[in-house]
């Protein structure tokens, strides 16, 4: 037996747990693109109206937001427009189908079980990159086959589909070396979310300043591939030499750990609990502590960032119908500065709801890891437990809007020397959207209470949010679908007047779906594995 026996069978294995999470992510990550072109055909069918925009779309707080325009062609629109986010959405699903066929598979024991059969030592990373990437170059052929069928330039096309695929296949490779230095899925995770969102922030930096950040940035270096702008061929090697030095470090270190642990030795505990760690709320403290921290020092670097680039919007002095219209589109119409940054914290609000998922669906992992069982065991209850995760869930989610509305605030007013009175609107701004991340949380404690084994749909339903929010005004969507989304509901600030009841209405349905939930979680069996 070789350390590669069993990649195939383990491989197959994996494509049929994932046979319906991974079609939605190809399908969604391929029709985006194609969607894209084909409604900007209809928006700009003139050179003329083309034109029009431009001014628009090289604005440096643009271009901070969703980088750098290379050509003024339907082609280069569609890649400015739609190029970060689906970068940052197939590293995503990158990250995650990589971590969860590794780490996750070694933490339930599910993978012990299976290394006691003939299954070499480098077989499931192996397999877990090999399904990835697969993953990864079917959705950059669709999405290059997709953008060719609507007219756009086979070249461009075929550019953007590998700067996709090589975005995905570059973050699979550093979840599997992370996988390989913690002892935990959510670490291994939260990991390799920090590099994804460091390498966002670098971009966003680089585009509006320092230009050599954006070229230590992989989300940089796929919008340099250039589609239909002059494609830079040669960017490709920046990924495969990259992606190469982590799958080579991520085999490395699995050869030097054991199976169910981390190339970092988890530090042995106290032979006695401190004073402090008597009780749920006390222990819930103690698993959500460090996630908390990471994404409150996150959330205040991205509100620093784009509340600094907010000011270059004033430097737009020739607006048209066509700027109106994607202002509108991105947060409101009363005013270009106050549209922008509606959309800026827009956008931080799903950002940190993602947080809010995470910690919420922690319940969960609590549960099917089997440490629950002990803790239910004393006087603890069940819903005394899952009490002590939500407030973390719900206000551990303001805490990092508050921190990113001070932030954007202070860089804000800073640039138009206004930092006293800057503070308090884009804080207001920023906590606005909190009552649409109670929603998703509400919705993540229904699941868990009523349908456990569908509670990774929470995450579905934030990326649908995302999706809808991005592009369904482009897509022309109906807006009863628009509005499915609790974003979509959320008082547009600072442009727009607050009114209350969009608010209350989302806070009433996340008490709902959360009191939903836990009524469920009192009454089904646990553990559900």
């Amino acid at each position: 037996m070789n350390a590669l026996t069993g990649t195939r069978t383990l491989a197959r294995l994996a494509l049929r747990l994932d046979r319906v999470r991974l079609t939605a992510w190809i399908l969604g990550l391929s029709v985006m693109p194609m969607g894209t072109a084909a409604n900007y055909f209809q928006l700009y069918p003139t050179e003329q109206e083309l034109r029009a925009v431009s001014g628009v779309l090289t604005n440096p707080s643009l271009v901070a937001l969703s980088g750098p325009l290379f050509d003024l062609s339907i082609g280069g629109l569609t890649a400015w427009k739609i190029g970060v986010t689906e970068f940052i959405l197939v590293a995503l699903m990158s990250m995650l189908t990589v971590v969860r066929h590794t780490r996750t598979e070694e933490e339930t024991g599910r993978l012990e079980l299976l290394g006691a059969t003939v299954i070499g030592r480098y077989a499931p990373l192996t397999a877990a990159l090999l399904v990835t990437t697969l993953a990864n170059v079917t959705i950059g052929v669709l999405a290059a086959l997709g953008l060719t069928a609507t007219g756009l330039p086979a070249a461009g096309s075929v550019a953007f589909g590998l700067a996709t695929a090589l975005v995905g296949t570059l973050f699979a490779a550093v979840a599997a070396a992370a996988a390989q230095v913690t002892g935990s899925a959510r670490a291994a995770t939260g990991i390799t979310g920090a590099v994804l969102g460091g390498t966002y922030l670098l971009r966003a930096v680089g585009d509006t300043g320092p230009t050599w950040l954006t070229w230590l940035s992989p989300i940089g270096w796929g919008l340099h591939v250039r589609p239909y702008g002059g494609e830079r061929w040669w960017v490709a090697a920046l990924f495969l030499v990259t992606a190469a030095a982590f799958t080579t470090a991520g085999y490395a270190l699995a050869g030097r750990r054991d199976v169910g642990a981390g190339l970092l030795a988890e530090r042995p505990g106290p032979v006695a609990a401190a004073p402090g760690l008597r009780s749920s709320f006390a222990l819930a403290w103690r698993l959500h502590r460090g996630l908390l921290l990471g994404w409150t020092l996150g959330l205040a670097a991205t509100g620093a960032v784009m509340g600094g680039a907010a000011a270059g919007i004033a430097d737009l002095t020739s607006p048209n119908q066509q700027l109106s219209d994607v202002l509108a589109r991105m947060g409101g119409r009363a005013g270009f500065t106050d549209a922008f940054l509606g959309a800026i914290f827009g956008i931080t609000g799903m950002v940190a709801a993602a947080y809010t998922v995470q910690a919420t669906l922690r319940l969960r992992h609590e549960e099917s890891s089997g440490r629950v069982e002990a803790l239910l065991a004393t006087r603890v209850g069940r819903v005394r437990w899952a009490a002590g995760h939500l407030v973390f869930a719900l206000l551990g989610t303001a805490l990092l809007l508050t921190v990113a509305g001070v932030a954007g605030g202070i860089a804000y007013g800073a640039q138009i020397g206004d930092v006293g009175g800057q503070v308090g609107r884009l804080l207001g701004a920023a906590l606005v959207q909190l009552p649409a991340t109670w929603v998703l949380a509400g919705l993540g404690t229904a699941l868990l209470g009523l349908a456990p084994r569908l509670s990774s749909l929470a995450w579905a339903a934030l990326i649908a949010c995302v999706l809808i929010t991005e592009l369904g005004a482009l897509f022309g969507l109906s807006q009863w679908l628009l509005d499915v989304t609790p974003f979509a509901h959320v008082p547009k600030l600072p442009g727009a007047a607050f009114t209350v009841t969009p608010v209350l209405w989302l806070t009433a349905v996340a008490v709902a779906l959360g009191a939903a939930g836990l009524a469920g979680l009192r009454r089904r069996d646990m553990p559900v594995t």
